[in-house]
């Protein structure tokens, strides 16, 4: 088999893979939060943990993206692993923490109620379109297809910068309400 066949196989299987986790994670934490564990003491110290997990991948994406354009690859593929592995974390912790507490409802009032639901919401949505890009993002360089790679990169980044920081936002307006 050609080297060029095996990387459209491979490539191929990852976008099966790709598309599994992309629908698979969304309906899963879905169907997670409605879901509470019986007799568990709330894990109520985790909001300002896998907050400041979104402001460090944040900061990592930031210091990915000047050492690529150092030319650093290998500091950038660690630090972009990292907020992978970041990202996967919170949302473990997100999980643990709705699945053993109470919904916390955003308590203020008048045009802030409407900026809080405008960044949640956004937040919400495209923190579903992130997964599939970031997977794709990273199987391309993966696969070595680094024109591809930095292509949708240049997609992927500030999606994914947007996520990481209005996850912080979300968490310091609301922090005030949790019980």
């Amino acid at each position: 088999m050609s080297k060029t066949r095996d990387i459209s196989k491979k490539e191929k299987n990852f976008n099966k893979v790709i598309t599994i986790i992309s629908i698979v994670v969304p309906v899963v934490v879905a169907i997670l939060f409605r879901v509470k564990i019986p007799n568990v003491e709330p894990l109520s110290f985790l909001p300002p943990i896998y907050a400041t997990t979104n402001g460090v991948t944040a900061i990592l994406l930031i210091a990915a993206v000047y050492a690529i354009k150092n030319k650093n690859e290998k500091l950038h593929q660690k630090l972009m692993t990292l907020c992978i592995v970041l990202s996967v974390a919170f949302l473990l912790m997100y999980i643990a923490y709705h699945m053993t507490s109470e919904p916390t409802s955003y308590g203020g009032e008048g045009f802030m109620r409407y900026i809080y639901l405008a960044i949640l919401l956004s937040h919400i949505l495209l923190s579903i379109v992130i997964i599939p890009l970031v997977m794709k993002t990273y199987a391309k360089a993966y696969l070595k297809q680094y024109k591809a790679h930095r292509k949708l990169a240049k997609i992927t980044f500030p999606i994914w910068l947007y996520v990481a920081v209005t996850g912080v936002v979300v968490y310091v307006m609301i922090s005030p309400y949790y019980v």
